[in-house]
């Protein structure tokens, strides 16, 4: 029989040595990917950004007909830096059951899974599809699954569920909150910390900012959902980060403020962005009644929508037959999963590896994790090639 552990753990290694953070790209390695995949006799097409350096890849096996299932994750990890490892993050190292390196739990891990699958489901004769789905770009604002999700629906593709492998310790999740993050900018005027009428203090506007979000996060809670079953159960805002000034004396002429909010329901959402605006408006009336120049300038880094549990959704039904788990649960972090779900495609999260490891030194997945995975995946097959869900 086909040692389809051995064979993941080896893809994992390859997998791992590529230094896919974000910010450098992940070509190389969908490009390792997509030959793997294409001496398994899969059908594929690829998708760049716009700098070339990294990949969107979809691929399929099976007739080409409607259905199927979608097996997604991302390929891009975060940054190792100021993180104590103890081993090479890119040189993946096997002890005491676990495989440890950057990206083996969050999640490369599923990734080679279903690529060490591949020869698996093309040896079956599958009724219906089996759809890979891997993204650049997940880590800063899911934007290789946007790119995605656009050309799938672009295209009609619109398999019948949608199984994102992000790490669940492979118990089946339902839904997630959305995740909205943003970089407002205030540009002032400098000038003389003596004279504050005559100049436009971008730090205060920015504090003043900052209290309006905590006074809206407040308010976030009492429009909590009778139904929410998150934790917490209403919409949270968070505010990352204020940045400003240059000495004590001097009023500063530039601020930078990150935030964040994770909406459980996209009328919150709308509710704070109105409320921002209007504050907004107000605050510009008042810094250019002094420099006309002043501005206040949102950056969206990115809008990614939750997951939203769907009593009877196919996907869930499916994974939770496969796993034989007899509920779904519910997650705090964000993943893609919300975006296939956008464009009509029931989707649920289940992958190998608990998610207290990502983006940790010393990151690992357990043997364990990974066994059950690709029973579950084998399973799968099984099912597709009967043709039911």
């Amino acid at each position: 029989m086909f040692d389809t552990l051995t064979r993941s753990k080896q893809i994992l290694a390859d997998l791992v040595a590529f230094p896919s953070i974000s910010a450098d790209g992940n070509r190389a390695l969908t490009e390792h990917i997509a030959a793997l995949l294409y001496a398994a006799g899969a059908r594929m097409w690829t998708e760049a950004d716009v700098t070339g350096t990294k990949l969107n890849l979809f691929a399929t096996i099976g007739p080409d007909a409607p259905g199927g299932v979608i097996l997604s994750g991302h390929t891009d990890v975060v940054p190792i830096e100021g993180q104590p490892w103890t081993s090479d993050p890119f040189t993946m190292v096997e002890r005491d059951g676990r495989l440890y390196g950057r990206g083996t739990c969050d999640m490369k891990g599923f990734v080679a899974a279903c690529v060490a699958m591949a020869p698996v489901f093309a040896a079956r004769d599958l009724k219906v599809p089996v759809h890979f789905a891997f993204t650049y770009d997940e880590e800063i604002g899911c934007l290789g699954g946007q790119a995605l999700t656009a050309t799938l629906a672009a295209r009609g593709i619109t398999p019948a569920a949608a199984i994102i492998g992000e790490p669940s310790m492979m118990q089946p999740v339902e839904g997630h909150k959305g995740c909205f993050e943003y970089t407002t900018r205030f540009t002032g005027l400098e000038g003389h910390g003596s004279s504050p009428d005559l100049g436009v203090n971008a730090v205060a506007y920015a504090a003043r900012w900052a209290v309006r979000l905590a006074e809206l996060g407040a308010v976030l809670k009492t429009r909590t959902p009778a139904s929410s079953a998150f934790v917490p159960p209403h919409s949270t805002i968070n505010i990352g980060l204020l940045a400003g000034g240059v000495a004590h004396n001097v009023i500063p002429g530039a601020a930078r403020l990150e935030w964040e909010m994770r909406p459980v329901t996209p009328e919150d959402a709308d509710f704070v962005k109105a409320e921002m605006a209007i504050l907004r408006s107000e605050m510009l009336t008042e810094m250019r009644a002094v420099y006309p120049g002043a501005a206040i300038e949102t950056e969206t880094i990115a809008e990614v929508v939750g997951l939203t549990p769907y009593p009877g959704s196919a996907a869930t039904r499916l994974v939770m037959d496969l796993t034989g788990a007899n509920r779904a649960g519910l997650v705090p972090f964000g993943t893609e999963a919300g975006l296939f779900q956008e464009i009509g495609i029931p989707s649920v999260i289940c992958g190998p590896g608990d998610i207290a490891q990502a983006h940790k030194p010393d990151e690992f997945l357990s043997l364990d994790q990974l066994s059950v995975c690709l029973a579950l995946l084998d399973k799968l097959s099984t099912r597709l090639e009967r043709g039911t869900l």
